[in-house]
């Protein structure tokens, strides 16, 4: 991975996808900065990635506040002097699964603003400072929810259809100014998120594992891997792609 020495964002990295992207970055050598809405979990990462010998800072950042986003920058800009890579990993789920006719307001509200408002608020604030320098990569985190239905979790399926949009289109606006966007679409990955969904019902891990060809869920390190590797410079001609990672449920 050709990721030596670059200066990197990771939001939402205090725990499963984004956690395990800060140490893939780390250990092939670049700097992380690591960040989550708590900063307990960003340090706790932060730690481990320095008991590896790697080099990583931790810094609180509420993606769905744009004040917060601008400091997250700030902050790596004037400490590294520029910012090479940011990957938009925060996300949330509803707290309640639910019909559209019956979804809670608060749960469209909350999700949509982390996992919609709060990739743009990223994607505005790093292509600033890109454009600027020169140079720059946006790996953003979207979901298979955001390629095909995924009914009772409207919000959650609406927020990652709208990450692929605004990958694609900022792909498109940037491509001449040697900036690229690219996202990643995990399937049914082990996280939080998941463990939540199977304990809707207790027979989900077996429907679920019906529908996936592999006959088993993703892991974390395995998304870390595309999201290095799209934000290496082993990837300089792909932009404006949404690499799927599910096992083959897609098919």
């Amino acid at each position: 991975m050709k990721v030596k020495n670059k200066i990197v964002i990771v939001t939402g990295a205090g725990s499963g996808i984004g956690a395990a992207a800060a140490k893939h970055f780390a250990y092939h050598g670049a700097q992380v900065v690591v960040s989550d809405v708590k900063l307990e979990k960003a340090q706790v990462v932060t730690e481990a990635i320095l008991g590896d010998g790697g080099n990583a800072t931790a810094v609180e950042a509420n993606v769905a506040n744009y004040e917060a986003v601008e400091n997250l920058v700030e902050q790596t800009v004037d400490q590294f002097g520029r910012l090479d890579v940011i990957v938009n990993n925060a996300g949330i789920g509803p707290r309640v699964m639910a019909k559209t006719a019956d979804y809670l307001l608060t749960d469209w509200d909350n999700v949509i603003a982390v996992n919609q408002t709060g990739v743009f608020y990223c994607m505005k604030v790093a292509l600033r400072q890109m454009v600027e320098q020169g140079h720059g990569n946006i790996v953003n985190v979207a979901s298979l929810a955001g390629l095909k239905a995924s009914p009772n979790n409207l919000s959650y399926s609406a927020s990652k259809f709208a990450v692929v949009g605004m990958t694609k289109s900022a792909a498109m606006e940037y491509a001449t100014k040697n900036i690229r966007v690219n996202a990643v679409c995990p399937g049914y990955t082990e996280s939080a998120l998941l463990d939540k969904l199977l304990a809707a019902r207790p027979d989900m891990d077996e429907v679920l594992k019906k529908v996936i060809p592999m006959k088993r869920y993703g892991n974390a390190t395995e998304i870390a891997e595309a999201i290095v590797w799209l934000a290496s410079d082993s990837t300089q001609f792909i932009t404006g792609q949404t690499i799927t990672l599910d096992g083959g449920t897609s098919l």
